[in-house]
């Protein structure tokens, strides 16, 4: 930590690593803190926002989420992420690279606008981490990244919905239909994806594996991550987190949710276990903040984020000495223990 700075780090901090002192409750309100930048010469991960809610189909006001996860991540950046005991930013090199522009008066440009945006940020070499927004986002991020890394690519997708409703309009927005059309465009490998949390029916899934809600019930996290592990493989593979994945009592602020859900604890426990997956890109979508209670939405989409780059930094680390997430947690037991 550079104890030199305190305060508004994001803008005042020159080094892409470290953190520094920061109030909580006041201050610029990049993710976790990052320096907001949109110079990507030597960058890990580029965090960005695409605040579009025109393809909803039913309650409005996603396009507040990337500053709503934004505004929650301040706790995660004041002290080590539980249960990792490491600053992930001493080691991985994370921007804030502030939201994706389109014109939301001319909405058939704005697929092409987000596959533009995403482009830059690849081609530097940066991996992505993008914030909804509606979940239509995920189809031109998809676009891109399958440019970036070669089709098709496997999908890890934790949802209410399958998305997966026929729609063959190339210029539609739709939040239902993402992932018709990436089957049906080659861009992902229904046999190598996985679709977590479903608590929605569809007559055709597309061939894509499906771990329903009552299934993660029934068998657990620990089953669920095994299961994911085994059907992408060592793929490169983009995951994406539509907040409704999670049960309406963990996340009320969001467009369509749906009773049935995941909890946070057993969302976190899953994606706590993606180190072996060859992820190439991910998105958390969905928060609406003008639905949520106390900001839990926000906050539980801001935890699923600031692990992803927990995960990312050991897999940075891989063949070097790095605290795992059993290590971690049995520090702290040692600890609470002695005294």
């Amino acid at each position: 930590m550079d104890s030199t700075i305190k305060g508004d780090g994001a803008i005042r901090r020159t080094s892409l690593y470290g953190s520094c002192a920061e109030n909580t409750y006041a201050g610029v309100l990049s993710f976790m803190r990052r320096n907001y930048s949109r110079d990507l010469s030597c960058v890990d991960v580029a965090i960005s926002g695409v605040p579009l809610d025109l393809a909803t189909t039913f309650r409005s006001g996603a396009r507040q989420g990337p500053a709503a996860v934004r505004a929650a991540s301040v706790q995660l950046a004041e002290l080590a992420p539980y249960p990792w005991g490491f600053n992930p930013f001493d080691d991985l090199a994370v921007i804030d690279y502030g939201d994706c522009w389109f014109d939301a008066h001319n909405p058939l440009t704005i697929s092409q606008s987000i596959v533009e945006h995403a482009r830059t940020i690849l081609a530097s070499g940066a991996k992505m981490l993008t914030f909804g927004g509606d979940h239509f986002i995920t189809y031109p991020l998809l676009k891109a990244h399958a440019e970036k890394y070669g089709k098709p690519l496997s999908l890890i997708h934790f949802d209410a919905h399958c998305d997966t409703w026929p729609d063959d309009s190339p210029e539609s927005l739709n939040h239902g239909s993402m992932f018709y059309k990436a089957v049906k465009d080659g861009l992902i490998d229904p046999n190598t994806s996985v679709q977590v949390g479903i608590r929605t029916w569809n007559d055709d899934f597309m061939g894509i594996h499906i771990l329903d809600a009552p299934w993660v019930h029934a068998h657990g996290p620990q089953a669920a991550l095994e299961k994911i592990l085994s059907i992408v493989g060592d793929r490169p593979t983009y995951l994406t987190f539509d907040i409704d994945c999670l049960d309406p009592a963990f996340a009320p602020g969001t467009g369509t949710p749906v009773p049935g859900g995941l909890s946070s604890a057993q969302a976190l426990a899953i994606i706590r276990g993606m180190g072996p997956v060859n992820l190439v890109g991910m998105d958390v979508v969905e928060v609406s903040p003008s639905f949520d209670q106390s900001e839990i939405t926000a906050l539980a989409a801001a935890h699923i984020a600031a692990d992803l780059l927990c995960v990312l930094r050991n897999q940075k680390l891989a063949g070097k000495p790095a605290v795992s997430i059993e290590q971690a947690t049995q520090a702290l037991f040692l600890m609470r223990a002695a005294s």
